[in-house]
């Protein structure tokens, strides 16, 4: 019943911008850590963006502070990563991840391909 999907990826010119979704179901993120993760080709999976459950405190990869934002709905279950002036090194398969202490919930990802 658990799943995170992910969803707006896709193929962008570079400095245009995309927004990816993912909704939850089977759980409340309300009480979770969410998490943006991405894995290019030959690369490791890197955090991207988190926001705490309480505060809605944040925080970004320095490679992309400034044009990504992370947020969240929790009405409609769905936190939201919007990624503006987007680079080719931003291509990747973006995954979401709900965090509660040891608990740990991960999306299949969405594509993005940043190219000309």
């Amino acid at each position: 019943q658990v799943q995170l999907v992910e969803s707006g990826g896709g193929l962008v010119q570079p400095g245009g911008s995309l927004r990816l979704s993912c909704a939850a179901s089977g759980f409340t993120i309300s009480s979770y850590a969410m998490s943006w993760y991405r894995q290019a080709p030959g690369k490791e999976r890197a955090l991207v963006a988190r926001m705490g459950s309480t505060d809605g405190a944040t925080h970004y990869a320095d490679s992309v502070k400034g044009r990504f934002t992370i947020a969240r709905d929790n009405a409609e279950n769905t936190v939201y990563l919007q990624m503006n002036s987007l680079k080719p090194e931003d291509t990747a398969v973006y995954s979401c991840n709900a965090n509660l202490l040891w608990r740990h919930y991960w999306g299949q990802g969405t594509q993005v391909t940043v190219s000309s």
